[in-house]
């Protein structure tokens, strides 16, 4: 009989390190990170300690717990193959609800069509709390596909989803022993298209907005220093936007950086003061920072693919997804828990 990896987390018999993943969200191509976390799953050396995640990040950190609960790395794999179909156009969820999952990612159906047309061309004047029937549709169906029972009891991996308080607007972080739908519908709450949702009496919005993904939970009461972060939203664009559509979609990119770039500025300055022996190492954490982002990966699928449900595009990024997790680990699996494979300095500050 096979024994127990005694490495903290979701390991597998193969487990070897432990590593925490920070997710970002970014709709559909969300499914770039399925990809990745795949490879990682199939690897199987590497335990999962701890996952942070907003929005479509969430989403894949609360399905890989699910699957991981019900039948280990593989269960994994599948119960994320299948909540990728479920959402994308070729699904098998019922047309209203895989509707409403799309529109929760940040996804519309085909951009050549009327009702998107008018939708955008009348979102200006309108809100979500115009919408007096107040109904969402989008609980049921993420009911239907996430069995958040299953993802509480999975105890062996911490999980930090975020979503941003409306009134105070700051970051609020919830663990896996609270998870229910309402964390999830908070954490991808996007304000143009859902009234917020309220927990615990307040209301929230996307976790995006002020954690994409959050960092700092992954640097308390987590054994490993190393995190891996799962980056589909490109820092940088050489390019200027000029049409409406072009200048929402850079914005919403800058916005959603921006505290993910305040964290990584933050590991820079703590890791300079280690090394120059000016803060012990006793009372701070020397976090090795990694990386699988998406240079080269998006370049023929633009921001506004973000909104498109189409499989055979999520299939594409799936397979790039993989293919730079397979590289990452050929190029860097040595230097975990070793050295960082990142310049923060460089890269982000």
């Amino acid at each position: 009989m096979t024994q127990r990896s005694p490495l903290p987390g979701l390991a597998g018999p193969r487990a070897e390190k432990a590593i925490s993943l920070a997710l970002q969200g970014g709709g559909a191509h969300g499914a770039f990170t399925w990809g990745v976390l795949d490879a990682i799953l199939e690897d199987g050396r590497l335990a999962i300690e701890a996952i942070s995640g907003a929005s479509a990040g969430a989403m894949n950190a609360v399905v890989l717990a699910e699957g991981w609960r019900q039948g280990g790395a593989e269960g994994a794999r599948r119960c994320l193959a299948d909540f990728w179909r479920s959402i994308s156009l070729d699904g098998d969820l019922p047309a209203y609800k895989a509707r409403v999952v799309r529109q929760a990612l940040g996804l519309w159906t085909d951009e050549r069509s009327p009702l998107r047309f008018w939708m955008e061309a009348f979102s200006p004047f309108t809100t979500p709390y115009q919408n007096v029937l107040d109904v969402n549709p989008l609980r049921d169906a993420l009911e239907a596909l996430i069995s958040f029972s299953d993802v509480r009891a999975c105890d062996e991996a911490k999980l930090f989803v975020s979503a941003t308080n409306v009134w105070s607007g700051k970051v609020r972080v919830f663990e896996r022993r609270e998870l229910t739908v309402d964390h999830l519908l908070a954490s991808a709450c996007l304000p143009e298209l859902y009234k917020a949702v309220e927990i615990e009496g307040e209301p929230y919005w996307d976790g995006g907005y002020m954690g994409n993904p959050p960092l700092f939970p992954l640097f308390y009461g987590v054994d490993t220093n190393d995190v891996l972060l799962v980056q589909i939203n490109p820092i940088e664009r050489r390019e200027t936007p000029r049409t409406r559509a072009e200048i929402r979609d850079r914005l919403n990119e800058i916005t959603f950086n921006a505290p993910l770039l305040r964290e990584l500025r933050a590991v820079d300055f703590v890791t300079r003061l280690l090394d120059e022996g000016k803060l012990a190492e006793g009372d701070y954490k020397r976090v090795l920072m990694h990386r699988i982002e998406p240079t080269g990966h998006f370049d023929d699928f633009p921001a506004s693919t973000r909104k498109t449900a189409d499989f055979r595009m999520m299939k594409t990024l799936f397979e790039r997804g993989r293919g730079a997790a397979q590289d990452w680990l050929a190029r860097h699996y040595d230097d975990i828990g070793i050295r960082p494979t990142i310049e923060l300095k460089r890269d982000y500050s």
